[in-house]
């Protein structure tokens, strides 16, 4: 099964936005793979416009020239990924990050290149060109680089079949398709031709939908067709985007599953937005970081960091190798809410071997906090065995109880 536990990994679009290079993207793998690799931390994702030879920032270049084969099929701009050349495409990027025990993954937009239909390119392997799948009126509302497909013609089923095919030859892990996971109901037949691509592709990849929020009426096709799917917009750095998210990991969390799992976003932790001289760390405060860690791995949310990594101060590294932490995540299931005030939360999640359970208990306000899990226990955290603890405003506590204690409802 793919993603049997929820992915873990890297991805560039906080720190590098659309222009990351491939010097970039094999440090931080580099680095995952010295730091990290041993807490699950495993995928190595290269985020928008990899294509693009001009990106300079997180900001898309409206109708720029993009790289592609004589087929509409996107390739790497050789200036940034210089592996790429003479027709390589990601194969030698996705080797060397094989080499590291790492698995590698890229973004993808919806759709084909406004440019290959507009030249009536030929689709590969298809009798048909990408005029006959494109439809000129479908374009995203951010990025005009693709058109959407005409779902309804065989045209765009052997589209998305040629480009897996070429991602499978690349080496491609992980594939994260934007511009999809909230367009339902327009782009549900396009969600079933991506995954019936990916399926026939002949190489487990994972799949991921974005941007969110993904309907939650629609959890049902999510689930069948896709391995993650975003249960929000870009989440960044603001306390009042992670309050919110505890409303939608409640709702979305009945959802998680080997092979499906609701994705809260990445992790905007470290050394963020690297084109910005005046703020390139992460606006959360360290109480915030471990709350948005415990939520991410109480709900089994796919776990993406956005910092470069290689700038990452201790208190990061610490943060992203509490293996207790993130055992959450991949050992427990049925994870629920207990209840929700406006100044506490409190999760629990049984443990899969049903030798006890995690519980969470999270300080949503803005003032000190004394909270306790009923029992002498280990807060996975602080270490402190008490069962009982002072929160920080925005802080949280998570403890591993054994079978035997008390009943969490």
């Amino acid at each position: 099964m793919i993603a049997q536990l929820p992915p873990m990994g890297w991805n560039s679009w906080d720190c590098f936005g659309a222009a990351v290079t491939e010097e970039q993207v094999l440090s931080n793998a580099s680095f995952i793979a010295s730091r990290l690799k041993e807490f699950g931390w495993e995928y190595v994702v290269v985020d928008i416009e990899w294509f693009q030879p001009t990106a300079s920032s997180h900001e898309y270049e409206p109708f720029s020239d993009l790289v592609m084969d004589g087929y509409g099929r996107l390739l790497p701009a050789e200036n940034r990924f210089p592996s790429a050349s003479g027709g390589a495409g990601f194969a030698p990027l996705a080797a060397a990050i094989h080499g590291m025990g790492l698995k590698f993954g890229i973004h993808i937009m919806r759709g084909l290149p406004r440019m290959a239909a507009h030249r009536h390119l030929p689709v590969e392997g298809s009798a048909f060109t990408c005029a006959d799948a494109a439809n000129p009126n479908d374009i995203c509302a951010w990025n005009p680089d693709m058109y959407g497909l005409k779902c309804d013609r065989p045209a765009a089923a052997d589209y998305y079949d040629s480009i897996f095919r070429l991602y499978a030859s690349w080496g491609v892990d992980f594939v994260k398709c934007d511009d999809i996971a909230r367009e339902y109901p327009r782009c549900e037949r396009e969600i079933e031709l991506i995954s019936e691509a990916r399926d026939k592709c002949g190489r487990d990849i994972v799949l991921s939908l974005s941007p969110g929020p993904a309907p939650l009426e629609h959890a049902e096709h999510l689930k069948r067709y896709a391995n993650m799917w975003r249960i929000t917009d870009d989440f960044w750095d603001d306390w009042r985007l992670l309050l919110n998210m505890f409303e939608r990991a409640e709702k979305w969390c009945v959802h998680a599953g080997p092979g499906h799992w609701p994705d809260a976003d990445m992790l905007p932790v470290g050394a963020l937005r690297q084109d910005y001289s005046k703020q390139d760390k992460t606006r959360f405060t360290r109480e915030e970081q471990r709350t948005m860690m415990t939520l991410w791995c109480m709900m089994s949310s796919p776990l993406m960091i956005g910092a470069d990594l290689p700038s990452s101060d201790e208190y990061t590294l610490w943060l992203l190798s509490r293996r207790e932490v993130l055992e959450i995540g991949r050992c427990s299931w049925c994870a629920h809410p207990l209840y929700r005030s406006d100044k506490e939360c409190a999760w629990i999640a049984p443990k899969k071997n049903g030798s006890g359970c995690y519980l969470a208990i999270f300080n949503l306000s803005d003032e000190d906090r004394n909270v306790s899990c009923g029992v002498s226990a280990r807060e996975l955290w602080s270490g402190d065995t008490t069962g009982s603890v002072v929160l920080p405003p925005h802080d949280a506590a998570v403890w591993y109880i054994e079978k035997g204690g008390p009943s969490f409802g």
